[in-house]
């Protein structure tokens, strides 16, 4: 199918005797084929009798030659389809795979998000990308550390024509009230002495519609205008995540605490931060150096962080 798929990708009107020759396949056999890939890939394609087939909307795949010239200083596994990049980075790891190494995927069929949220992933439309890097000298060394990644994302995305893109603590990335990025950060290993550490993002880069969304949500294309190259924005997160790391790992969180603030759209407001069923209202004061979030509770400032927080906009902010 995937052979189809390359001859289609052009968004333009090929026959099907034309598409047949070039597969060494049957008209017929065409016909499945591009039965399947509108099933199983939920891809649209337009038949029009006289002219053949062509895809609704033209499609940049990612390529692993492109990826690794953007992207040189992280080998990079490129998959078609995946359960998740994060469960196929962790198995790699597992397997022995040196870090640090990217996984990236066209599609995702039990995508992610934090506390077990589903992450909507169609084929060929959005960025699905966990970066593995290997983390020595404990736990300390991961103090901030989603925070960076979530100012590496923002400054991509600003990039490419995002300007209003902003920051929800802890790991949301979103234009308004509308997600269009999300981080979820996995730890494998001795977190006192050696461990590895998967840096998944999720980015909404052509997607224009989709189902099965319970949040408000946009895309670069949506907030743009424009068809984004995917190859193109790979390199771009790739270059910013490695700035931002290198940073934090040469000056520590401290020094980005300010930069971080800055950018958070909450900044000032009133908030409900969830823990379970317990609620705790007050006023998002900032962070502190490690990353946790300071509200201003009746009037007292308290400090909090872990992975099971969800911090929601109160009615009267």
């Amino acid at each position: 199918m995937l052979k189809l798929l390359n001859l289609l990708k052009d968004g333009r009107f090929h026959s099907g005797q034309d598409l047949g020759a070039a597969l060494g396949i049957s008209r017929s056999a065409v016909w499945k084929q591009l039965q399947h890939l509108e099933a199983e890939l939920g891809l649209s394609i337009h038949k029009v009798r006289g002219r053949g087939y062509q895809l609704a909307m033209p499609l940049t795949l990612l390529d692993s030659v492109e990826v690794s010239a953007a992207a040189p200083k992280w080998p990079v596994t490129i998959l078609d389809s995946v359960d998740s990049t994060n469960a196929e980075a962790l198995r790699a790891i597992g397997q022995g795979t040196p870090a640090p190494f990217l996984v990236l995927a066209e599609r995702q069929l039990s995508g992610r998000g934090r506390r077990g949220r589903k992450w909507v992933s169609p084929f060929a439309e959005n960025l699905y990308y966990s970066l593995v890097l290997r983390i020595d000298g404990g736990m300390r060394q991961l103090e901030g550390l989603s925070l960076i990644v979530g100012l590496a994302v923002l400054q991509a995305l600003r990039n490419f024509g995002v300007s209003s893109a902003g920051l929800k603590w802890p790991n949301d990335v979103l234009v308004g009230s509308k997600k269009i990025a999300g981080i979820l950060l996995e730890l494998v290993g001795d977190p006192a002495d050696v461990c590895h550490v998967v840096l998944g993002i999720g980015i909404n880069v052509n997607m224009q519609k989709a189902d099965g969304v319970d949040q408000q949500w946009t895309s670069i294309r949506l907030e743009s205008g424009k068809n984004i190259d995917r190859n193109v924005l790979v390199g771009e997160l790739s270059a910013q995540l490695n700035a931002y790391i290198e940073r934090h790992q040469l000056e520590g969180f401290s020094t980005l605490r300010a930069e971080w603030e800055a950018n958070h759209l909450w900044q000032d407001r009133s908030v409900s931060l969830i823990a379970g069923t317990s609620q705790i209202d007050g006023v998002v004061v900032g962070i502190d150096n490690q990353g946790a979030l300071r509200l201003r509770v009746d009037g007292v400032d308290k400090v909090f962080n872990g992975g099971e927080l969800s911090l929601r906009l109160r009615d009267d902010s």
